[in-house]
């Protein structure tokens, strides 16, 4: 679908997709309790994705692409990973498998008839876990979490009786197994029964005058009961729980203990881990279709559930080489079954504002059980998207599940009474701020133009300004926020850090002693300072992703230094303005997105004033300070012969450099390939050192 999208359209659906996304992370990897299936999830991402890939321009500062799980919640100690736990990219079909081939060969500038062993594993529905042993002994377990760092649930795995204490040596001295806890079909089962007689029982004490708690949950599918179970307080409630636990993949290791995944499964099970007996070692790409197939037809009588089978490229030195990105490995893809639809009746559209102002439709529908999973809203995109469907209230629509935005509604059932029903009306106000609601011709949303006043625009921003991926100031979450800026206490960025100013007002707040405002005032403080690429994410600069903050930040060293170039951009042909469009990643669209931001005299009075308050760190890089690279810009042109022009810039970026797209004076080398051009021509121009492929492969990677 995204392939008929304008500009305009992408903008908006990314924006909408960015918060659908990250709603639905909170509710299924911090909470538990998901509202919509897997495979309802898993193609909201892949839609974002794909308009991602056809629009790199537009990928947001919240992109999902960028951003794994959900923080971890209160009530657990954080744990952080040596290796972050990132998360798959998916496919639903042979083609989109194909390419995921297509693209390794292309990395590795491997020849098309060149085989790719892969390891295929069917992809447990359970909780991700980290499992560290150091000198050979279990000493730490962690939930995922935002992939970064998850929950210490050390006391609660050890209850585990598939958890092996001790490996058998020979083992590293430090290593990190990462497995999927899970529960049985059975044993869900039979848990949910015994739920349901608890809750049965305990309202009929409640019916008899006895004053309950509400501490009964019944799970809806065996993921929700693993999760909640592991992520019990009492250590003894896990205890009394079925769960079982399958290895599958390593994370930090102090030295690697095999060469290949296949070897690395097998030395798992001798150290007396469970794994997934169907895995199993493929010959080439071609022998995964047949794999699915089989898997898919044996699904229904396994004892646990799957959604999918991981595909993983077995030789590890490859692994190394290709390496990650954005948030999921480029080695690995999990290709997931197919899901179903289902038909319910719309009983209203609810008109939500993003915070660019943007009106996004979102149906509310009588709730219908998915796979296990109630749904009970939808996405309906646009008003031209209702239109075209001519959806209207009371209709039974239809709900798809794979292919396209899930849950999204892809057509009505004309029934005898459709026409008689009016068709929507989408509003021309603000349904928040009842400010004018316009469209701006070529455009396909509706956007308010309070700006400002408007209360959702600036919740919203404050809420994103605060977030786990932007300045993560932990305990201003969305509820505190819309708290404080309702009070009128917070009402810019800069206003969070003079938040302490009014700690006698919130003292008198129920709810609010003097512990949680310490808590938070402190973790206010915690934040002044932060690294300046979060800094530029959480401005919420339209189209600026967490990658291309990072690109900004990486580039211009400082805010000082990033703030003067983009005062200096605003004028075509300056300097600065070519600069900008140089640095790799960074497209026309999103610099046109940064000069209109500099362009504004208010944004930059509220930009001066935040940075006062928050002073962010100059970026740093994580390259050594003896590489050669090291914070210099290098541009590649021409064909590489040893290496792929991708799998050169990743280098190059590791050794802390900023690869660039166009030659300058400010360029440091200019890498020369075959068949080189202008830039090249350039090059010698300017004076700029020249490297041939061999010289660069000899000062990179020796």
């Amino acid at each position: 679908m995204s392939e008929t999208l304008t500009e305009a359209e992408a903008a908006a659906e990314l924006e909408r997709l960015a918060t659908e996304i990250a709603r639905h992370d909170a509710l299924y990897h911090r909470d538990d309790a998901p509202e919509i299936t897997d495979a309802e999830y898993d193609a909201l991402v892949r839609r974002n994705r794909d308009i991602e890939a056809q629009f790199p321009d537009l990928i947001r500062a919240d992109s999902p692409t960028h951003r794994v799980g959900a923080s971890a919640a209160e009530g657990f100690a954080k744990s952080r990973h040596g290796v972050p736990m990132l998360s798959l990219d998916n496919v639903f079909e042979p083609n989109d498998f194909a390419d995921f081939a297509a693209r390794i060969r292309r990395f590795l500038g491997l020849p098309a008839d060149q085989a790719l062993p892969l390891v295929a594993e069917p992809k447990i529905d359970g909780l991700s876990i980290n499992l560290l042993y150091e000198n050979g002994r279990f000493t730490r377990g962690a939930t995922r979490g935002d992939g970064l760092e998850g929950e210490d649930v050390t006391a609660n795995l050890l209850t585990l009786a598939s958890l092996p204490r001790k490996l058998a040596a020979p083992c590293p001295a430090r290593i990190e197994i990462r497995g999927e806890v899970y529960m049985t079909r059975a044993d869900f089962l039979a848990f949910r029964a015994l739920q349901v007689a608890a809750l049965a029982a305990r309202d009929a004490r409640r019916s008899a005058g006895e004053k309950l708690g509400d501490n009964i949950v019944v799970p809806v599918n065996p993921r929700n009961a693993a999760a909640g179970s592991l992520r019990q307080k009492d250590a003894r409630v896990t205890a009394g729980r079925a769960l079982n636990l399958f290895a599958y993949a390593m994370g930090e290791a102090s030295e690697a203990p095999a060469a290949t995944h296949a070897e690395f499964l097998d030395r798992l099970r001798a150290w007396g881990f469970s794994v997934n007996p169907l895995s199993r070692l493929l010959p080439n790409e071609d022998a995964a279709a047949d794999f699915q197939a089989e898997i898919a037809t044996a699904r229904p009588a396994l004892d646990y559930e799957i959604d999918g089978v991981v595909y993983k490229l077995n030789d590890l030195a490859w692994q190394q080489r290709l390496g990650f990105v954005g948030r999921a490995p480029r080695w690995a893809t999990a290709w997931k079954f197919p899901a179903e639809q289902a038909r319910t009746v719309l009983l209203n559209i609810d008109i939500q504002v993003g915070r660019t102002g943007a009106l996004t439709p979102r149906a509310i529908m009588e709730p219908v059980a998915v796979g296990g999973v109630v749904v009970r809203h939808a996405t309906l995109h646009n008003e031209d998207e209702i239109a075209r469907k001519d959806i209207r209230i009371g209709d039974t629509v239809i709900l798809q599940r794979a292919g396209d935005v899930i849950p999204q509604i892809t057509g009505i059932i004309d029934d005898n009474a459709h026409q008689a029903r009016e068709p929507y009306a989408f509003p021309t106000r603000c349904p928040i701020c009842h400010s004018h609601a316009i469209r701006p011709e070529g455009e396909v949303v509706r956007r308010c133009t309070g700006g400002l006043i408007c209360a959702a625009q600036q919740q919203e921003r404050l809420i994103h300004f605060a977030s786990r991926n932007a300045m993560d100031i932990e305990g201003l979450g969305a509820e505190n926020i819309i708290a404080l800026h309702a009070a009128k206490l917070v009402a810019t960025p800069a206003d969070i850090f003079r938040l302490a100013n009014h700690r006698d007002t919130l003292a008198t707040w129920e709810g609010w002693g003097n512990r949680k405002i310490t808590k938070l005032l402190d973790a206010i403080e915690a934040r002044r300072g932060v690294a300046l690429e979060r800094f530029l994410f959480a401005l919420g600069i339209r189209r600026i992703g967490a990658q291309n903050a990072k690109l900004l930040a990486r580039h211009y060293g400082s805010f000082e230094h990033w703030r003067a170039r983009m005062v200096d951009a605003r004028i075509i042909g300056s300097e600065a303005r070519e600069e900008l469009g140089a640095i790799q990643g960074i497209g026309p669209a999103i610099a046109q997105e940064l000069v209109e931001f500099a362009a504004e005299p208010r944004n930059l009075e509220a930009l001066d004033d935040l940075a006062a308050e928050a002073r962010p760190a100059p970026a740093t890089t994580t390259a050594t300070t003896n590489t050669a690279f090291a914070n210099k810009t290098v541009v590649f042109t021409g064909t590489l012969t040893t290496m792929t022009r991708d799998e050169a810039e990743a280098i190059a970026e590791r050794l802390g450099a900023k690869v660039t797209k166009s030659v300058s004076k400010k360029t440091d080398y200019v890498i020369i390939g075959e068949d080189a051009g202008s830039k090249a021509a350039k090059a010698t121009e300017l004076g700029v050192a020249t490297l041939t492929e061999a010289e660069w492969r000899a000062m990179a990677v020796g």
